[in-house]
């Protein structure tokens, strides 16, 4: 995979490119049953006032073809990805074009984000195509076993990738692109909801997750691998994305994170 990558089309993909690969290695190993619905979020008793505005707003650049005659204007929703694919494929090349999903990229990209923070992030909604490897286990005792260190090194070229963005070039292309992201997200059901605030919420939460040594231990009650750890199991969907791409590699994003929050929550 080529790692000479100077920036990254958007900041949504930076934490979903390795954090939706490294989930999809695991969930296709799993092949869920059924598509769980969004956790119920408990009842506010005390009344709080509406949010007006975002937490953290994103500026929009405003489109001028004198200043930027190599730019096209900002498609549509329904008919960004073509655009959007293009650009990633001319930045990185064929190599990462092609772990893109053919349709709907913003979109998927948004519902994933949006589930990350939660326990569940649907199979269908993966803004990636299918990796190839398998996800690997070996048993420590009867029972239990350990994530393999082979699975850990599957996400490497990933987090190369993370690694080497400039977060000051990708946020200007993250601000153009913004727009869609946003309508995406109002389509998602969330009209008066703010994209870049439920992005920072999503990096908030991955930056959450526990740091563990190895073995990370497993067990398998049923079809599925769990966590042995039950604190562990019952961590959310982008945690969990963090612990099975193995310490070294989830330090490594874990610093990018910290570097793409400063930059969209500063906006």
């Amino acid at each position: 995979m080529n790692n000479d990558t100077s920036s990254w089309v958007l900041p949504l993909l930076l934490a979903v490119i390795v954090a939706g690969g490294a989930w999809y290695y695991w969930s296709n190993l799993q092949k869920q049953a059924a598509e769980l619905p969004p956790e119920p979020v408990a009842a506010v008793e005390e009344e709080t006032e509406p949010q007006i505005g975002p937490l953290h707003p994103m500026e929009v650049p405003e489109y001028d073809p004198a200043d930027r005659p190599e730019l096209v204007e900002l498609p549509p929703l329904g008919e960004s990805d073509q655009y959007l694919k293009l650009e990633l494929t001319e930045l990185f090349g064929d190599s990462v074009g092609r772990l893109l999903a053919d349709s709907r990229i913003i979109e998927r990209v948004v519902a994933t984000v949006d589930n990350l923070p939660r326990g569940h992030v649907a199979e269908r909604l993966r803004p990636v195509t299918a990796l190839p490897g398998a996800f690997e286990v070996y048993e420590e005792s009867a029972g239990q076993f350990a994530i393999s260190q082979d699975s850990y090194e599957r996400y490497d070229p990933l987090v190369d990738i993370v690694a080497n963005v400039e977060i000051n070039e990708l946020m200007g292309l993250y601000q153009r692109y913004y727009p869609l992201f946003q309508s995406a997200y109002e389509d998602l059901g969330y009209p008066d909801g703010y994209f870049n605030d439920r992005l920072v919420e999503a990096i908030d939460d991955m930056l959450a997750a526990p740091a563990v040594q190895d073995p990370v231990m497993l067990v398998r009650p049923h079809v599925m691998y769990e966590f042995a750890d039950p604190d562990l199991e019952a961590r959310s969907a982008g945690q969990k994305l963090m612990l099975r791409m193995g310490g070294d590699n989830a330090a490594r994003v874990r610093e990018k994170l910290e570097e793409l929050r400063a930059a969209v929550a500063a906006r």
